[in-house]
This record gives structure tokens, C-alpha cells and sequence, in this order.
């Protein structure tokens, strides 16, 4: 039996890994639901049907191009649903579908732990920047 190097290890252990991400369940979601504003459209759509002008200006920051991949993408992924009216000019709406609307109280859960927990969070990093990089306790000391 051969000896494999630490190199082949390493990659071997790497592809392994990969795998097991790729097939991931929540791996997945997330690659879904972690972009920057697939969560920000779901939680608008989750007032009901909505016009692509009404999303954009829900969400001032997002670019036209960005909103249409957003869109496009769960749509692919089968969280928004997308309706044509054929009339002059066309008119498109779009609404969560089943799947999109169980999602919500879990996006709902993640926006409210956040709002509870933003402030430690920026705790925790002026005491990072505080200590060049270093660790530091709950108290502000240096770990290292």
C-alpha cells in the first residue's frame, strides 16, 4: 500500500469535505437565503403580492440588475412565484409560494435575534480591534 504525502492528505481530506458540503442540507439554504438580499425580498413579499418597482423601492440599495438575479434565483429555487398580465404595458407580479411562506418565521427569528444581539456583536469587535487581532474575554482581557 502506498504512502500518501501530507500533501495528497490534505486534499484528499478536502475533497471529502467539499462533498459533504455540496450535499449539505444547510449548506445549501444557506447559499440560498445567506445572499445579501434574498432575505430582505422574502421579508418584503411577505406582506403579500408586490410589483418589481414596489420591491426595488422597498429596498433602496439594491441595483436593477441585482434585484432581477435575486428574483430570478428564487424563483429557480421555488420561493417566489412570478405572474404575468398580459396587458399594455405588461404587468408582472411576484408572491412567496408555499415554500417561500414557510421560510418566513424562520427569516423572522434570525431578524429579531439580531436586533437583540447586533450590540454584542459590536462589542466583540471593538474589543478585537482593541487588542490588535488578539483574543479577549467577555471582560475586555487579553486571552493571549
Amino acid at each position: 500500500m502506498a504512502t500518501m504525502t501530507a500533501a495528497e492528505r490534505r486534499e484528499q481530506e478536502k475533497a471529502a469535505f467539499d462533498v459533504y458540503m455540496d450535499g449539505c442540507p444547510t449548506h445549501q439554504l444557506m447559499g440560498i437565503i445567506g445572499n445579501k438580499w434574498s432575505m430582505l425580498v422574502l421579508a418584503d413579499l411577505a406582506h403579500g403580492a408586490r410589483r418589481y418597482a414596489e420591491v426595488g423601492r422597498a429596498l433602496p440599495g439594491v441595483s436593477a440588475k441585482m434585484l432581477t438575479q435575486t428574483l430570478r434565483s428564487l424563483e429557480r429555487d421555488g420561493f417566489v412565484a412570478r405572474s404575468v398580465t398580459p396587458s399594455v404595458p405588461v404587468q408582472v407580479e411576484y408572491t412567496l409560494t408555499r415554500l417561500g411562506e414557510r421560510i418566513v418565521p424562520l427569516l423572522t427569528s434570525i431578524r429579531k435575534w439580531a436586533d437583540r444581539h447586533i450590540d454584542e456583536i459590536h462589542a466583540a469587535r471593538e474589543r478585537y480591534g482593541e487588542g490588535a487581532g488578539q483574543a479577549v474575554g467577555a471582560d475586555g482581557r487579553s486571552l493571549g
